[in-house]
């Protein structure tokens, strides 16, 4: 995995990755940025969502479940002092699909936070990760 990132101007960046997707990050305004794209740590726990939601789906799609949405919301709190790393990580997620069952949704949350997705492993080396689910039928929405 490869990815390039160039400074743009005043504190915006972008990044071009590996696979030739751009990303931009732009800095706070009192940091000298102009608050034109999202910073650099909100991505780091985007994609750590990303990571998580898509072992989620697919492994309740290779399950042959009914999965028809998942949405994970992220909270994060980071220390006060630099390296201001995560410290606690909160991440909800609400599956929706037909008739899925809650303990085969609590298996794959399990199975990605402690197997499958890099990023949530990763950053649980400083940050305390906690869980939590909901399961929605479809024909609630």
């Amino acid at each position: 995995m490869e990815c390039t990132v160039r400074w743009h101007e005043g504190m915006s960046f972008v990044a071009e990755t590996g696979s030739g997707h751009l990303v931009c990050m732009d800095g706070a305004p009192d940091a000298g940025g102009r608050n034109l794209a999202p910073r650099p740590m909100e991505l780091l726990l985007a994609g750590t969502g990303g990571c998580t939601a898509f072992d989620i789906v697919l492994i309740l799609k290779r399950g042959r479940h009914e999965v028809s949405g998942c949405e994970v919301k992220l909270q994060a709190e980071r220390a006060e002092t630099d390296p201001k790393v995560f410290t606690e990580i909160n991440m909800h997620f609400v599956v929706t699909g037909n008739k899925l069952k809650r303990e085969i949704v609590e298996r794959a949350v399990k199975l990605s936070a402690e197997k499958y997705c890099s990023a949530s492993i990763m950053l649980g080396k400083t940050a305390s990760i906690t869980h939590s689910f909901e399961v929605v039928e479809s024909g609630d929405v």
